[in-house]
Protein backbone atom coordinates (compact mmCIF):
# COMPACT_ATOMS: atom_id res chain seq x y z
CA UNK A 1 0.00 0.00 0.00
CA UNK A 2 0.94 3.57 -0.34
CA UNK A 3 1.23 5.73 2.88
CA UNK A 4 0.99 9.07 3.45
CA UNK A 5 2.83 9.83 7.02
CA UNK A 6 5.35 7.19 7.09
CA UNK A 7 8.48 5.59 4.99
CA UNK A 8 8.69 2.26 5.03
CA UNK A 9 11.98 -0.10 3.43
CA UNK A 10 14.09 -3.16 4.34
CA UNK A 11 17.82 -3.37 4.41
CA UNK A 12 19.07 -6.62 4.60
CA UNK A 13 17.08 -9.03 7.78
CA UNK A 14 16.28 -5.27 8.95
CA UNK A 15 12.49 -3.07 8.34
CA UNK A 16 12.66 0.43 9.05
CA UNK A 17 9.82 2.37 9.56
CA UNK A 18 10.51 5.97 9.20
CA UNK A 19 7.75 8.87 10.83
CA UNK A 20 7.79 10.96 7.83
CA UNK A 21 5.56 14.22 9.46
CA UNK A 22 8.34 16.55 10.26
CA UNK A 23 5.93 19.59 10.09
CA UNK A 24 3.99 18.11 13.09
CA UNK A 25 6.76 17.37 14.80
CA UNK A 26 5.97 13.24 13.59
CA UNK A 27 2.33 13.39 16.01
CA UNK A 28 1.13 10.38 15.94
CA UNK A 29 -2.26 11.15 14.22
CA UNK A 30 -5.15 9.13 13.88
CA UNK A 31 -3.63 8.10 9.71
CA UNK A 32 -0.16 8.13 11.45
CA UNK A 33 -1.23 5.68 14.07
CA UNK A 34 -3.48 3.57 11.30
CA UNK A 35 0.00 3.40 9.03
CA UNK A 36 2.45 2.54 11.60
CA UNK A 37 -0.06 -0.21 12.73
CA UNK A 38 0.19 -1.63 9.09
CA UNK A 39 3.32 -1.59 8.78
CA UNK A 40 4.13 -3.09 11.80
CA UNK A 41 1.76 -6.10 11.08
CA UNK A 42 2.93 -6.40 7.14
CA UNK A 43 7.12 -6.55 8.69
CA UNK A 44 5.43 -8.75 11.72
CA UNK A 45 4.71 -11.19 8.70
CA UNK A 46 7.82 -11.30 7.28
CA UNK A 47 10.15 -14.17 8.55
CA UNK A 48 12.98 -12.59 6.74
CA UNK A 49 13.15 -9.88 9.25
CA UNK A 50 14.93 -10.07 12.47
CA UNK A 51 14.56 -6.55 13.24
CA UNK A 52 12.19 -3.60 12.97
CA UNK A 53 13.51 -0.01 13.83
CA UNK A 54 10.94 2.87 14.60
CA UNK A 55 12.64 6.16 13.26
CA UNK A 56 11.71 9.82 12.26
CA UNK A 57 12.68 12.54 9.67
CA UNK A 58 13.06 16.41 10.49
CA UNK A 59 14.50 17.12 13.80
CA UNK A 60 12.11 15.59 16.59
CA UNK A 61 11.45 11.69 16.89
CA UNK A 62 7.49 12.30 18.15
CA UNK A 63 5.38 14.68 19.99
CA UNK A 64 2.83 13.10 21.01
CA UNK A 65 -1.20 13.13 19.82
CA UNK A 66 -2.06 15.50 17.36
CA UNK A 67 -3.77 17.91 19.11
CA UNK A 68 -5.38 19.17 16.55
CA UNK A 69 -7.26 16.20 16.75
CA UNK A 70 -7.94 16.54 21.05
CA UNK A 71 -10.65 19.49 20.20
CA UNK A 72 -13.93 19.63 19.76
CA UNK A 73 -14.76 16.30 19.31
CA UNK A 74 -16.76 13.83 21.34
CA UNK A 75 -16.48 10.90 23.76
CA UNK A 76 -16.18 8.02 21.36
CA UNK A 77 -14.02 9.93 19.08
CA UNK A 78 -11.81 10.51 21.75
CA UNK A 79 -11.63 6.75 23.33
CA UNK A 80 -11.16 5.36 19.33
CA UNK A 81 -7.85 7.25 19.11
CA UNK A 82 -6.58 6.36 22.41
CA UNK A 83 -8.07 2.80 21.69
CA UNK A 84 -5.83 2.79 18.08
CA UNK A 85 -2.42 3.85 19.75
CA UNK A 86 -2.74 1.53 22.61
CA UNK A 87 -3.05 -1.18 19.95
CA UNK A 88 -0.03 0.05 18.29
CA UNK A 89 1.54 0.14 21.05
CA UNK A 90 1.23 -3.07 22.17
CA UNK A 91 1.38 -4.68 18.71
CA UNK A 92 5.14 -3.72 19.09
CA UNK A 93 5.51 -6.21 21.75
CA UNK A 94 3.56 -8.73 19.69
CA UNK A 95 5.75 -9.00 16.58
CA UNK A 96 8.33 -11.56 16.91
CA UNK A 97 11.01 -8.87 15.45
CA UNK A 98 12.84 -6.85 18.07
CA UNK A 99 12.05 -3.25 17.49
CA UNK A 100 14.53 -0.78 18.41
CA UNK A 101 13.84 3.05 18.84
CA UNK A 102 15.74 5.35 17.28
CA UNK A 103 15.45 8.63 19.02
CA UNK A 104 16.71 12.34 18.24
CA UNK A 105 15.29 15.43 19.45
CA UNK A 106 12.03 15.77 21.40
CA UNK A 107 10.00 12.31 22.35
CA UNK A 108 6.91 13.69 24.36
CA UNK A 109 3.74 12.20 25.38
CA UNK A 110 2.73 9.49 23.29
CA UNK A 111 6.20 9.88 21.71
CA UNK A 112 7.68 9.40 24.56
CA UNK A 113 5.26 6.14 25.04
CA UNK A 114 6.32 5.06 22.02
CA UNK A 115 9.93 4.83 22.91
CA UNK A 116 9.35 3.30 26.59
CA UNK A 117 7.45 0.90 24.50
CA UNK A 118 9.93 -0.45 21.97
CA UNK A 119 12.07 -3.17 23.10
CA UNK A 120 15.64 -1.40 22.62
CA UNK A 121 15.94 2.07 22.32
CA UNK A 122 19.32 4.42 20.89
CA UNK A 123 19.14 7.98 21.06
CA UNK A 124 21.44 11.09 20.31
CA UNK A 125 22.86 13.81 22.71
CA UNK A 126 20.22 15.74 21.20
CA UNK A 127 17.09 13.93 22.90
CA UNK A 128 14.64 14.76 25.40
CA UNK A 129 11.94 13.07 26.98
CA UNK A 130 8.93 13.70 28.68
CA UNK A 131 5.06 13.67 29.72
CA UNK A 132 3.91 17.45 29.32
CA UNK A 133 0.30 16.73 29.46
CA UNK A 134 -0.06 18.02 32.95
CA UNK A 135 0.57 21.28 31.73
CA UNK A 136 -2.12 21.92 29.45
CA UNK A 137 -4.33 19.92 31.44
CA UNK A 138 -4.53 16.27 29.92
CA UNK A 139 -2.55 14.14 32.26
CA UNK A 140 -0.66 11.63 29.93
CA UNK A 141 -2.26 8.88 31.48
CA UNK A 142 -1.43 6.56 28.65
CA UNK A 143 2.16 6.98 28.18
CA UNK A 144 1.95 6.55 31.99
CA UNK A 145 1.63 2.75 31.01
CA UNK A 146 4.89 2.15 29.60
CA UNK A 147 6.76 5.17 31.04
CA UNK A 148 5.91 3.72 34.70
CA UNK A 149 6.88 0.01 33.13
CA UNK A 150 10.33 1.17 32.11
CA UNK A 151 11.82 3.31 34.38
CA UNK A 152 11.90 3.82 38.26
CA UNK A 153 8.52 5.00 39.97
CA UNK A 154 9.82 8.15 41.21
CA UNK A 155 11.25 9.37 38.24
CA UNK A 156 8.15 8.16 36.49
CA UNK A 157 6.20 10.65 38.88
CA UNK A 158 8.58 13.25 38.58
CA UNK A 159 8.12 13.33 34.80
CA UNK A 160 4.41 12.48 34.78
CA UNK A 161 3.72 15.34 37.23
CA UNK A 162 6.11 17.93 36.68
CA UNK A 163 6.00 17.85 32.25
CA UNK A 164 9.65 18.07 32.78
CA UNK A 165 11.78 16.86 30.05
CA UNK A 166 15.28 14.42 30.82
CA UNK A 167 18.89 14.48 28.66
CA UNK A 168 19.60 11.51 26.96
CA UNK A 169 21.67 11.05 29.86
CA UNK A 170 19.07 11.03 32.54
CA UNK A 171 17.05 8.73 30.41
CA UNK A 172 20.01 6.11 30.09
CA UNK A 173 20.55 6.19 33.99
CA UNK A 174 16.94 5.83 34.18
CA UNK A 175 16.54 3.05 32.09
CA UNK A 176 14.02 4.19 29.35
CA UNK A 177 17.11 4.20 26.60
CA UNK A 178 20.09 1.73 26.17
CA UNK A 179 22.74 4.00 24.70
CA UNK A 180 23.38 7.49 24.00
CA UNK A 181 25.77 8.39 21.01
CA UNK A 182 26.34 11.87 19.21
CA UNK A 183 24.31 12.52 16.86
CA UNK A 184 26.23 12.31 14.12
CA UNK A 185 26.92 8.69 14.89
CA UNK A 186 22.82 7.81 15.52
CA UNK A 187 22.18 6.03 12.35
CA UNK A 188 24.90 3.97 12.44
CA UNK A 189 25.12 2.74 15.95
CA UNK A 190 21.33 1.82 15.51
CA UNK A 191 22.13 -0.04 12.70
CA UNK A 192 24.78 -2.10 13.94
CA UNK A 193 22.51 -2.56 17.14
CA UNK A 194 20.50 -4.07 14.76
CA UNK A 195 22.76 -6.00 12.87
CA UNK A 196 24.23 -7.87 16.16
CA UNK A 197 20.95 -8.68 17.21
CA UNK A 198 20.08 -9.90 13.54
CA UNK A 199 23.18 -12.70 13.94
CA UNK A 200 21.28 -14.26 15.94
CA UNK A 201 18.89 -17.64 15.10
CA UNK A 202 15.69 -15.82 13.74
CA UNK A 203 13.41 -18.81 15.87
CA UNK A 204 15.64 -17.78 19.15
CA UNK A 205 14.69 -14.09 18.70
CA UNK A 206 11.34 -15.10 18.46
CA UNK A 207 11.33 -17.31 21.32
CA UNK A 208 13.09 -14.99 23.28
CA UNK A 209 10.89 -11.58 23.04
CA UNK A 210 7.86 -13.85 23.56
CA UNK A 211 9.24 -15.44 26.95
CA UNK A 212 10.76 -11.95 28.42
CA UNK A 213 7.27 -10.57 28.42
CA UNK A 214 5.20 -13.27 29.00
CA UNK A 215 7.56 -13.97 32.54
CA UNK A 216 8.07 -10.23 33.12
CA UNK A 217 5.00 -9.52 35.15
CA UNK A 218 4.73 -13.32 37.02
CA UNK A 219 5.67 -13.92 40.46
CA UNK A 220 9.23 -15.49 40.33
CA UNK A 221 8.18 -19.04 41.00
CA UNK A 222 5.98 -19.48 38.54
CA UNK A 223 8.48 -17.47 36.01
CA UNK A 224 10.79 -19.73 36.61
CA UNK A 225 8.12 -22.90 35.50
CA UNK A 226 7.21 -20.87 32.52
CA UNK A 227 10.69 -20.45 31.91
CA UNK A 228 12.25 -23.70 32.37
CA UNK A 229 9.30 -25.22 29.39
CA UNK A 230 10.40 -22.63 27.40
CA UNK A 231 13.91 -23.50 27.68
CA UNK A 232 13.54 -27.27 27.25
CA UNK A 233 11.25 -26.91 24.20
CA UNK A 234 13.76 -24.51 22.27
CA UNK A 235 17.11 -26.78 23.33
CA UNK A 236 14.72 -29.88 20.90
CA UNK A 237 14.88 -27.05 18.25
CA UNK A 238 17.39 -27.33 15.36
CA UNK A 239 18.90 -24.24 15.54
CA UNK A 240 19.75 -24.91 19.36
CA UNK A 241 21.60 -28.05 18.57
CA UNK A 242 23.22 -27.01 15.61
CA UNK A 243 24.39 -23.88 17.71
CA UNK A 244 25.26 -26.00 20.85
CA UNK A 245 27.69 -28.08 18.48
CA UNK A 246 28.67 -25.29 16.31
CA UNK A 247 30.13 -24.12 19.56
CA UNK A 248 31.53 -26.91 21.43
CA UNK A 249 33.55 -27.51 17.39
CA UNK A 250 34.55 -23.44 17.74
CA UNK A 251 32.36 -23.22 13.96
CA UNK A 252 29.86 -20.72 13.25
CA UNK A 253 26.72 -21.71 13.03
CA UNK A 254 24.14 -22.03 10.65
CA UNK A 255 20.55 -21.13 11.12
CA UNK A 256 18.18 -23.27 9.75
CA UNK A 257 14.81 -21.04 11.39
CA UNK A 258 13.34 -24.56 13.07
Amino acid sequence: MEYKDILIETQGEIGLITMNSPKTFNALSKNMISEITTALNSFGADQALKVIIIRTSGKHFCSGHNLTEMVDGNRSGYKFIFEQCSRMMALVHEVPQLVIAQVHGVATAAGCQLAATCDLAVADETARFGTPGVRIGLFCTTPMVALSRAVPRKLAMEMLMTGRLISAEEALRGGLINKVVPESDLEKETMELAATIAEASPLVLRIGKKAFYSQIELEEPRAYEYANNVITLNLMAEDAQNGIKAFLEKKKPTWLGR
